[in-house]
């Protein structure tokens, strides 16, 4: 393993040190802590990394076989748009789960679950740098029809919660259990867009990925750690968290993380230019397992914790039972578990959406009883959200035949700035865009 580091152009560089100032006011105090928090790892570093000695020949695909394309003058213009907003929307996941993070970091309990957030928002920082990197090292005008790397770094550093590309980056938290659950359940899709793009056609991008995916493990472990142990505490009645508490984070969060595979029944594109090498469904599928799996295993450690005297194995019957009959076993309920909802419940996109499922797949069909049932599902806080409000205004008009599901998906209203780019300007509104009218050509 050999990485090569390489930093922006001046100008750029300082744009992303001003956007850091804004964002990530405790980042001085991260870098002079770090050997006391992070002691066996090597220092943190704002610049791009480049792995050397990645495969050269395109893995999967139309042009499986033939050498990787290392400029975009080598893409034709479809396949250099569309890698284009893989990348936009990637450096603008980065940059939105920090402005995410900083809402809810100084309510931290624990030093050391406030340092771990601080670390991912570091690195998240140096993974939007990385997609900076790849917008401003080559010329994209020519290949993408005029569209400038330039531009795209000036937009995505103008970007704020509500305005960013995926829906999961323009939630604000309501509390340090959402710094927990996101990084357990966003930052794992995350991990597996990552993993689809090591193969990617642009040899730049696939260069890319391998050092990005190394620190996206810390973002896992800064999620699912600190819930194991919030686990242990909740089985032993600490009242500063409970399983109910992390239950509807993960309620609140897990649908979103599902939409960033994209339509359960998409994803051909990606595999035919071989930017990816899996469809969205497939990808999905595999993360469902996997957080089936963390559910499990948090699970097993808040039992271990009320039984202590008990063996690993009569807690695993114990779960087993609970999971089967989700009833009741000495003292323990089902609900007293974390449990995954359905992968349709709370769906705005993707082949669910607009639906009315619970989080147990029971079926509704007045939006008001949905929408009241969801009140005993979610936060309080994110309850009178303007974006549960929006939700609600557009689930009814699905219902009532006004909109169609597409209809609501395009009509959800997103910040736009307004005063400039820099993050100095507050000046925000939101606004709907509408569908371009119909050539009549």
């Amino acid at each position: 393993m050999r990485v090569e580091n390489t930093t922006l152009e001046k100008k750029y560089h300082d744009a992303v040190e001003h956007w850091r100032r804004h964002w990530m006011p405790d980042y001085e105090l991260l870098l002079q802590s770090w050997d006391k928090f992070f002691p066996k790892d090597e220092a943190f570093c704002l610049c791009a990394k480049m792995e050397v000695g990645t495969p050269d020949m395109v893995a999967v695909g139309a042009h499986a076989g033939e050498k990787k394309r290392l400029a975009p003058n080598q893409l034709t213009e479809e396949e250099a748009r569309h890698l284009l907003a893989i990348i936009r929307a990637q450096a603008s996941t980065e940059f939105g789960s920090i402005q995410q993070h900083a809402g809810t970091l100084a309510r931290a309990q624990d030093d050391e679950d406030r340092f771990w957030v601080m670390r991912v928002m570091a690195e998240e920082l140096r993974h939007g740098y990385q997609m900076f990197h790849l917008l401003l090292s080559q010329d994209w005008s020519k290949a993408a029809g005029g569209v400038k790397g330039e531009d795209m770094v000036e937009e995505v550093l103008s970007m704020g919660t509500g305005s960013h590309v995926l829906d999961a980056f323009n939630l604000d938290y309501d509390s340090f259990i959402d710094n927990i659950c996101f990084a357990a359940l966003v930052d794992r899709v995350g991990k597996y867009q990552l993993t689809m793009q090591k193969i990617c056609a642009y040899k730049p991008m696939a260069d890319s990925m391998p050092p990005m995916l190394r620190e996206e493990a810390f973002h896992l472990a800064a999620g699912v750690i600190p819930l194991r142990r919030w686990a242990k505490r909740a089985a032993q009645d600490d009242p500063y968290v409970t399983m109910q508490a992390i239950q509807r984070s993960f309620n609140k969060w897990f649908p979103r993380a599902l939409e960033m595979f994209g339509d359960e029944r998409g994803g051909d594109t990606n595999v035919k230019f071989g930017f990816k090498d899996m469809k969205n469904r497939e990808a999905q599928d595999l993360y469902l397992e996997e957080v089936r799996r963390m559910v499990r295993d948090i699970n097993l450690r808040f039992l271990r914790a009320r039984f202590p005297e008990r063996s690993p194995e009569t807690v695993e019957i114990t779960l087993d039972a609970l999971e089967r009959d989700h009833g009741r076993r000495e003292g323990v309920a089902s609900e007293d578990l974390l449990r995954l909802p359905d992968a349709r419940f709370f769906r705005r996109k993707g082949e669910p959406a607009w639906t009315m499922i619970g989080a147990a797949g029971e079926t509704f069909t007045d939006p008001e009883a949905y929408l009241r049932y969801l009140a005993t599902q979610l936060a309080d806080g994110y309850m009178a959200s303007r974006d549960m409000k929006l939700y609600g205004d557009g689930l009814r008009k699905v219902a009532s035949g006004e909109w169609t599901a597409k209809d609501a998906t395009q009509r959800m209203p997103k910040l736009r700035r307004v005063g400039g780019n820099c993050p100095c300007s507050r000046a925000v509104r939101w606004v709907v865009d509408e569908p371009a009218a119909p050539s009549r050509s």
